[in-house]
């Protein structure tokens, strides 16, 4: 009889095993691409809140999904860049808003920034595959526009945004002429041992990968590249973007390191729009 229990205990054991191990590879994405969190697919703020001129774009990807952005034209005569912003995770871009402001304000330059697939008004869900699908789309838009394709284009990711900014400057490297990437990844398996360290040996269940550190070696060698790095990053170890940095082949690259700088706020930090200023004017991309 006991060794009867124990098979069956054991057996139990496995299939509650199972379930949690489908659980983690099924409901990831929830996890991986939390757009439902804080309320942001109910809300979104326009630029008009910020008393910014825009227009709303909808653009239809090549799998039928209808994504909204922000077209932020600047007409000063010496604006001569668009940067292009990819957010990070969570939110939704009217969370992004103050940032917007002060690239058109104070750098004057034009913006255009997007929700990715399944986050504030953009339809679908999010997946490592249907934000590449969606950054293509927005860069063909931008590669085409009557206005921006006659700027210079600049990427700025933050984190999640960072790995896509990655995905578009190895695939559109002939139109990006400058990258600023902040507390971003080698891969997201690499993240999960760093976050949740009970979790280090079910990432390879992760199918969400964004492999950016392959792919950042496929960047251009010419375009200039700005790290900003949060040294007390609690979510993507420090070490990954000196890693990124290594890997870059830009050859006019630069990193800087913020040792207050956690992954949140290193956007806050002394000197953080010091350095982006500084960086945008050595490679004449703002007057």
């Amino acid at each position: 009889m006991l060794l009867r229990f124990i098979k069956m205990f054991l057996g139990g054991l496995t299939v509650l095993s199972t379930i949690s191990v489908s659980a983690i590879y099924f409901l990831q994405n929830k996890v991986v691409y939390p757009s439902w969190a804080q309320g942001a697919r109910n809300h979104v703020d326009t630029p008009d809140k910020f008393d910014m001129p825009y227009k709303r774009v909808e653009l239809t990807t090549r799998d039928d999904i209808v994504i909204e952005g922000y077209d932020i034209q600047n007409d000063d005569p010496d604006s001569i860049s668009t940067v292009l912003i990819l957010c990070p995770n969570a939110g939704n871009i009217g969370f992004f808003l103050p940032i917007v402001d002060i690239f058109y304000r104070q750098l004057n330059l034009s913006v255009f920034i997007y929700s990715y697939r399944g986050y504030g008004f953009s339809e679908g869900s999010p997946s490592e595959d249907g934000l590449k699908i969606d950054a293509d789309r927005v860069m063909s838009y931008l590669a085409t526009s009557s206005f921006h394709k006659n700027k210079k284009l600049i990427l700025y990711g933050r984190s999640l945004g960072g790995a896509n900014a990655i995905y578009i400057a190895s695939k559109f490297s002939q139109l990006c002429d400058a990258v600023i990437l902040e507390n971003t990844f080698l891969s997201i398996p690499k993240v999960i041992p760093y976050m949740y360290p009970p979790l280090k040996y079910f990432a390879y269940f992760c199918h969400e990968i964004w492999e950016s550190e392959s792919e950042i070696i496929n960047c251009s060698s010419s375009a200039p590249f700005l790290f900003l790095s949060g040294l007390q990053d609690e979510i993507v170890p420090p070490m990954h973007m000196k890693k990124l940095y290594q890997l870059c082949p830009s050859s006019q690259k630069q990193v800087i390191e913020f040792p207050s700088g956690h992954h949140n706020d290193t956007i806050i930090q002394d000197g953080y729009w010091e350095v982006i200023r500084t960086f945008l004017e050595q490679y004449k991309l703002i007057n």
